[in-house]
């Protein structure tokens, strides 16, 4: 018999899909009066590409939230250390390096010079998401489990979209 993996294990994948949004809100209200952020008192509040990354922000979220409880679940399959390692190296070492990249260029007056970290951590996250969806995911996934995994990847892309196109289409 298996033993129970630490508790911290158990949610270090849910503290990393929670850690970008919850920094993104708590760095927009602290930076929010900088121009560059184009943040106003008046309706409309922020630039389209703020509300398109907070919609895809919430749906990718809850597509997460809902694969990690589906994982809970006793009648449901258990994942494998081999792919909550992989999940949380896709968060981990992909997603939060990029946060704080995408961060950095969207508060710096040349956003340029973080082009070309972004677009290799870029390729590191897109590799480690589909490893993890074809190593793992692509036999055994069921309509339900799959509809998660596609709230979460396509809800992350498009926000980082948006917000990529907010940094570097001025």
């Amino acid at each position: 018999m298996r033993p129970a993996p630490h508790p911290f294990r158990q949610y270090l994948s849910l503290i990393l899909l929670f850690a970008p949004a919850v920094l993104f809100v708590v760095l927009w209200f602290i930076f929010r009066q900088r121009p560059g952020l184009q943040i106003n008192s008046k309706f409309p509040f922020a630039p389209w590409q703020f509300i398109a990354i907070g919609v895809c922000g919430v749906v990718a979220t809850i597509g997460g939230v809902l694969d990690w409880r589906y994982h809970r679940d006793p009648l449901q399959l258990k994942i494998p250390k081999k792919e909550r390692d992989a999940e949380a190296a896709a968060l981990g070492l992909g997603g939060l390096p990029m946060f704080t990249l995408m961060w950095l260029a969207m508060l710096s007056a040349k956003p340029t010079l973080y082009l070309i970290p972004i677009l290799l951590v870029l390729i590191y996250t897109v590799a480690a998401i589909s490893y993890d969806e074809f190593v793992f995911h692509i036999k055994r996934c069921n309509k339900q489990e799959t509809l998660y995994h596609r709230m979460l990847v396509l809800g992350n892309g498009f926000a980082w979209l948006s917000w990529f196109h907010f940094i570097y289409y001025k």
